[in-house]
């Protein structure tokens, strides 16, 4: 097997279980795939909230743990995509993202609108970090 071509799931107990038969993140080489989050607690397995402000704040918080459990912050992702029930949260999002990055270079990001998420969540995010080689797993 190459190293481009191996492949490691990446688990931690700060973010929520799998509901599925998927990973919190795979690492492929040098690039880690994170599943999409919602904004559950992992603790109790529990909405954080109601509000999208709130499931969004929580949504980051479970994705920067699953980066952080690969050696890597939020500041070294190259692409969000979100899914939003309701795209009259996007300044709400932009609001939540500033508090996760500080400067420039931002990462690319797709946003769209969807009639359901998992668990009645109002908001869900996936990420890809490309991971720096001075970084080790």
């Amino acid at each position: 097997m190459t190293e481009h071509s191996e492949r490691k799931a990446i688990y931690t107990d700060y973010a929520p279980e799998p509901s599925g038969i998927y990973s919190q993140a795979l690492k492929v080489g040098q690039t880690v795939y994170l599943a999409g989050q919602i904004g559950l607690l992992p603790q109790t397995g529990e909405m954080a909230g109601d509000d999208v402000l709130t499931q969004m704040r929580q949504v980051f918080t479970n994705l920067e743990n699953v980066a952080k459990a690969c050696g890597a912050t939020l500041q070294d992702c190259a692409k969000f995509t979100v899914y939003l029930l309701d795209l009259n949260h996007f300044p709400l999002l932009n609001e939540v993202m500033q508090e996760y990055y500080l400067s420039p270079p931002f990462p690319a990001r797709t946003t769209v609108e969807v009639s359901r998420l998992p668990k009645g969540a109002l908001v869900e995010v996936d990420a890809i970090i490309v991971l720096n080689t001075k970084l080790a797993i």
